[in-house]
């Protein structure tokens, strides 16, 4: 391949995570990579960014003969000090994953794997997050990885419309039960939550969050329905969250 674009690769489990290896290795064949991800384990981080404290950047062996780098913040970190100390430029694609665990529904706003992706849109960059819904760390990822590769396919050829990235979940099923790939929109959804409340081995109370996650939508053009019913869901997202149907009503207000 000439003039191979320059591909991004991140994601919040860390780079020694399975999940990142399967991504960078079905990858590797459409450009040149380099991975710039977290040092440790970043979920739920959304897109925080790292204010207070030093980042720390140095390069690794982990995937051989492919450049890669851990970073000591956030996916977002990482894909802004890619651009500016690693790259020294914006690369053409940045793709973010494959996460352990869905980030389809609501999990898009905590995700920060999503957040990784959603960082490259800002600054231009064609990106896209994958998910596999399977948080075992030893989990297959050979059918999330063959689904990560037509869609980064796809986004190299194609391109994507200005300001939106995609959000990509792949069932945990086995390949003879996947039916495809479904585009569609954000399911209502969310995590009823609730804190536990403990003892730790001090006497000293603390909480732990936990929860139910409630599907509220009967729509089958959704990513939870597709994922249901072993499809593979891709959502376009939007950094833009103005709620752009709500502006004539408030301007019917008084001020």
């Amino acid at each position: 391949m000439e003039n191979k674009p320059l591909i991004l690769i991140t994601n919040d489990d860390g780079i020694t995570a399975p999940g990142m290896h399967a991504l960078v290795h079905s990858l590797k064949r459409l450009g040149e990579i380099v991975v710039v991800a977290p040092d440790g384990p970043q979920s739920g981080m959304g897109h925080a960014v790292t204010i207070s404290k030093p980042l720390r950047l140095s390069a690794t062996e982990h995937f051989g003969e492919i450049k890669s780098y851990q970073c000591s913040g956030t996916p977002a970190d990482c894909v802004k000090i890619a651009v500016d100390k690693v790259l020294h430029r914006k690369p053409d694609f940045v793709f973010s994953g494959i996460n352990h665990g869905s980030n389809s529904s609501i999990n898009v706003i905590y995700s920060g794997t999503m957040s990784a992706a959603v960082e490259a849109a800002i600054e231009g960059i064609p990106a896209a997050g994958f998910s596999l819904c399977d948080f075992d760390y030893h989990a297959d990822f050979a059918l999330a990885a063959e689904v990560a590769y037509q869609v980064a396919s796809n986004v190299i050829t194609n391109g994507l419309p200005k300001g939106v990235l995609l959000n990509v979940n792949v069932p945990k099923v086995e390949h003879s039960n996947f039916k495809g790939i479904k585009i569609g929109r954000q399911a209502l959804a969310k995590w009823e939550e609730n804190f536990d409340h403990r003892t730790d081995p001090n006497g000293r109370s603390y909480y732990w969050l936990t929860g139910k996650f409630k599907n509220f939508d009967a729509g089958e053009d959704t990513d939870e329905w597709a994922l249901a019913n072993n499809y593979a869901s891709i959502v376009p997202v939007q950094f833009d969250l103005t709620a752009h149907n709500a502006i004539a009503y408030l301007n019917q207000w008084k001020f």
